[in-house]
């Protein structure tokens, strides 16, 4: 079963246990700003009737992380990236994280901070949408296969 860490612990993990960051979020909020070195796999997609569930999320993610990759799981809040994790889970990935807070941080229903996301951290952030990094290219590579 995959577990749940903050932005601090997540990091630690990056650090120290050669986990990869893998952003859920849309390809629109990754490239405003995301953890340094993550990749965008979006787990949905804007579209015009709202957020819909990104079909080929599984896919692409399997054509670049085999099933042990070490995969810290993150999103905007938390909620998309627990959902992307229990899909992963589902297809045999074993060693999966998930980033309570996400980037912007966890609110409770009166706006009040729950759980600091990884800018409240001031961890380090990127804009970088190149080559093996964008949700472009790494669909393209499940597209290859």
């Amino acid at each position: 079963m995959y577990k749940t860490v903050t932005p601090i612990e997540a990091k630690a993990l990056l650090d120290t246990e050669r986990y990869r960051y893998v952003d859920v979020r849309t390809e629109a909020e990754f490239v405003a700003g995301h953890a340094d070195g993550a990749v965008n796999v979006p787990v949905a997609l804007a579209g015009p009737m709202g957020m819909q569930p990104n079909t080929d999320f599984l896919r692409t993610m399997q054509a670049n992380f085999p099933p042990d990759s070490r995969l810290v799981v993150g999103c905007k809040v938390g909620g998309r990236s627990a959902r992307a994790c229990q899909i992963l889970e589902d297809a045999g990935y074993s060693n999966l994280v998930n980033m309570d807070g996400g980037f912007h941080g966890r609110f409770d229903p009166m706006g009040r901070l729950v759980q600091p996301g990884w800018s409240h951290h001031e961890l380090p952030t990127s804009t970088d949408n190149g080559d093996g990094v964008s949700h472009a290219s790494l669909a393209a590579k499940a597209e290859g296969q």
